[in-house]
């Protein structure tokens, strides 16, 4: 992936959605200059990409959601009692204050990617050559749902649509509308040959027809919608890879902001589970994640290289067997989830296996729940999703005896609240 971005778009890509305000340039194009060159929005794309992914702009949605969710169950603990805002994420509750710039920063970053992925929509039909159109929006569209549901996993209401004095919308109706630009995506790139000029510089580490099945598998699966969920996850070719790309230039920001430092936070023994949710000391995946590299990185946070999955093949076969448990289809359920549990690392495309016995549990919806719940915070650590599966499966809560995460959702920053009249209460916990 060609990660680096032009010097001319950072002003493009640094207006805050959702709150009054407005950032120009006068020595930068202008909006319509830029959408009427087919080469400066494929560059659009590149920036979105990075804003999102990398580090170079400011802390990356990515970075920003996989450190918040981290702290908040548990995954992380904060190495240095002085970095106050991460401090107020894993302590929780009452403490967690609306001026967080961890939270800060991954509502404004994720805001902009979602602004800036629809302006990228609402001007491709300038492009004349359809595949190029096409491609134009497919990532448009790809992009917009990741921001909406990465807002969504972590606020009870976010901005579907931005702009000043923004409106906001509950996270359901996020989430349906990611799911429904996924869909317009899919359906759109049957009909669609992406130019070798366009890959060139936007780059392939995005599997696009896979990465858009499973994104809607996910957001289908956290609302509820078990059939859909089932189909769209069934339908992800499960050898195939999706992945956040990094070199020296452009690091995995989890590795060179995070874990590398031994200053800023560290990864807990035990996926920082325990109870009846231990992992069994034999299973593999302990190996793949926990195990240290002399540079203290892990897991998919090794090294300034290390890409990071959009989605894992365990992702896929352990939503089918949650859903088909919701449906009380026990049997289906635990094939599914026997593939993860059996799953050796040799098999899976980025080397992630438990190579255990098949499950032997009870036949029943909350035995194979919480199995299935505990075998997502292994497969899938550090993935930015446990605080959305934590609420999920029902586990307990920040009032709760013995809380297993320290927010339900975050209280909305106050920058936003201080520009939009419209930014709802926020939460208690």
């Amino acid at each position: 992936m060609k990660i680096i971005l032009n010097t001319f778009l950072l002003s493009l890509l640094i207006s805050f959605a959702g709150c009054k305000k407005e950032y120009k340039n006068p020595n930068a194009p202008t909006q319509d200059d830029v959408y009427t060159s087919p080469d400066a929005m494929i560059k659009v794309v590149v920036g979105i990409k990075n804003r999102f992914a990398v580090n170079n702009l400011g802390p990356a949605s990515i970075y920003q959601a996989i450190s918040s969710s981290g702290l908040s169950t548990k995954e992380l603990v904060v190495q240095n009692a002085g970095n106050a805002d991460l401090a107020q994420l894993e302590n929780g509750g009452t403490n967690v204050a609306p001026s967080n710039g961890v939270l800060a920063s991954l509502w404004t970053t994720t805001n902009i990617v979602n602004s800036e992925a629809q302006i990228l929509i609402n001007n491709s039909d300038k492009v004349g050559e359809v595949n190029l159109k096409n491609s134009l929006r497919i990532y448009g569209h790809l992009y917009k749902a990741m921001a909406l549901g990465t807002m969504a996993a972590f606020w009870e209401k976010v901005p579907i649509t931005n702009g000043a004095n923004a409106s906001f919308n509950t996270r359901i109706e996020a989430l349906t509308k990611a799911i429904e630009l996924l869909d317009q995506a899919s359906a759109l790139l049957n009909t669609t040959t992406v130019p070798a000029s366009f890959i060139s510089q936007v780059g392939n580490e995005i599997d696009l027809k896979n990465t858009l099945l499973a994104l809607s598998a996910r957001y289908n699966n956290m609302l509820g919608n078990n059939d859909a969920a089932i189909t769209k996850a069934a339908a992800v070719d499960l050898s195939k890879k999706s992945v956040f790309f990094y070199n020296n230039v452009n690091p995995n920001p989890v590795f060179r902001s995070g874990v590398t430092t031994a200053n800023v936070y560290g990864i807990k023994p035990n996926f920082g589970l325990s109870g009846s949710l231990l992992p069994d000391p034999n299973d593999k995946r302990i190996a793949f994640h926990l195990t240290k590299v002399a540079a203290n990185g892990s897991g998919f946070f090794q090294n300034d290289a290390s890409p990071i999955p959009i989605y894992q093949p365990g992702e896929m076969l352990l939503i089918q067997a949650e859903a088909y448990a919701r449906k009380n289809n026990f049997t289906s359920s635990k094939n599914f989830l026997d593939l993860v549990l059996t799953k050796k690392p040799v098999n899976d495309v980025f080397g992630v296996g438990a190579d255990l016995p098949a499950y032997s549990g009870t036949m029943d919806q909350p035995s194979l729940l919480l199995e299935i719940f505990k075998n997502r915070c292994i497969e899938m650590y550090l993935s930015g999703l446990k605080i959305e599966d934590s609420r999920r499966f029902g586990r307990p809560g920040p009032t709760d005896t013995s809380p297993e995460r320290t927010r339900n959702f975050y209280p909305y920053p106050q920058q936003e609240r201080d520009g939009n009249s419209n930014t709802p209460a926020d939460p208690a916990n």
